[in-house]
């Protein structure tokens, strides 16, 4: 079951308490530990990547299935549970400053996990790439906040992350699934859980991107000076009708429309020409530069449509559909195969974890009332 998403959560603030994680982590680990030693690896790695699983697996963890918290809190209780040495499984990064670590902490895991330099580099820049494209060439209101990068020792990867919208107070997950993705600038994500759907969100990893993608390479590597013309001026003022008195019989209109709420400082522009020295093969090295963030990758999309006439995606790549289907037959009717097998696997690692029978009976009662929901 090959299955990344995204999934939306109303935000709730507060930390969960003391007594509360101490016994998340413990399930967390029993949990994983049954499907290490019963599927493998790599089968966590796809469960961790499905939305559906996830939440169902915070639920048992015991948090309040719908809030925000069932990322950051299930994501902090894997990464103390799993153990690299005995389990063979990494969780870097996290929530805040300890997402910027998940670098460093993949570089540290190649000795735990015997994973040589170069493959380890890879995972670095995967790591580095995910985040990029969720929350700059993606731009659909979601600010990133969290990054989990889970590593198995076959050098195998999946990512949870999410994003928070201060205008509507909800929280966006994004999953990823290092063996289904085939290329990551082309429709990357998929089996998308979700209820909210943003307007006009620009979306340069959708397929219908390609074009725009290719230009605006393109626009860098041909000396991003001449660009300057496409951007508002600097105080911001346009030229009105009203400019002209009868003695100004002459209005002369501007050759070129400027991209409005664009105007790059001459600092963003440095970007832009510090690009342009490294001359940049395609659209992924491009994104990975140093702070080439979304106004940028904004700014070149606009004008790839404005002067070439290739627009971006503007849908936004949450779908109105759920990872299972639903009950009603919409959006499509229940897949009960793949469902049971979701809900199967969490109830017989629980029954099979090394627990005691108060703490397993009330992740299952857990499991069931969110079935129920």
């Amino acid at each position: 079951m090959k299955r990344k998403g995204v999934a939306n959560l109303p935000l709730h603030g507060g930390h969960p308490p003391r007594w509360l994680f101490s016994r998340m982590i413990k399930l967390a680990g029993g949990i994983s530990e049954v499907i290490i030693d019963e599927y493998g690896s790599d089968e966590l790695l796809r469960r961790l990547s499905d939305p559906f699983w996830f939440q169902a697996f915070s639920c048992v963890l015991g948090f309040d299935w719908h809030s925000s918290g069932t990322t950051t809190t299930t994501c902090g209780a894997l990464k103390t549970a799993l153990n690299p040495e005995s389990h063979g499984f990494v969780a870097a990064g996290g929530k805040g400053r300890a997402s910027r670590k998940a670098p460093e902490e993949i570089a540290e895991s190649g000795d735990t996990l015997s994973i040589n330099s170069k493959n380890i580099e890879k995972l670095i820049q995967t790591s580095k790439l995910s985040a990029k494209i969720d929350n700059s060439c993606i731009q659909d209101g979601y600010q990133l906040y969290q990054h989990t990068f889970f590593i198995n020792d076959k050098g195998n990867w999946a990512v949870v992350q999410q994003g928070m919208n201060e205008y509507n107070k909800y929280a966006r997950r994004y999953h990823w699934l290092g063996e289904s993705v085939d290329d990551y600038l082309s429709n990357p994500h998929a089996a998308i859980s979700c209820d909210l759907k943003e307007k006009n969100s620009l979306n340069m990893v959708d397929i219908e991107s390609e074009k725009a993608r290719e230009i605006s390479v393109e626009l860098i590597c041909d000396n991003p000076d001449h660009l300057r013309k496409y951007f508002n001026n600097k105080n911001g003022m346009q030229t009105l009708l009203s400019d002209f008195s009868a003695e100004k019989s002459e209005l002369n209109m501007p050759q070129h429309h400027p991209v409005l709420d664009m105007d790059l400082s001459d600092r963003e522009f440095q970007v832009l020409k510090h690009a342009w020295e490294i001359q940049p093969d395609n659209y992924q090295d491009l994104i990975l530069l140093k702070g080439f963030g979304p106004k940028k990758i904004r700014a070149l999309a606009l004008i790839s449509d404005l002067v070439f006439g290739e627009p971006a995606s503007w849908r936004d790549p949450v779908k109105y559909s759920f990872t299972h289907g639903g009950k009603d037959g919409y959006p499509y009717p229940v897949d009960r195969e793949v469902y049971d097998n979701s809900i199967n696997t969490l109830k017989e690692s629980l029954e099979q974890s090394n627990l005691n029978n108060k703490e397993k009976m009330g992740a299952i009662k857990r499991l069931g009332d969110f079935i129920n929901e």
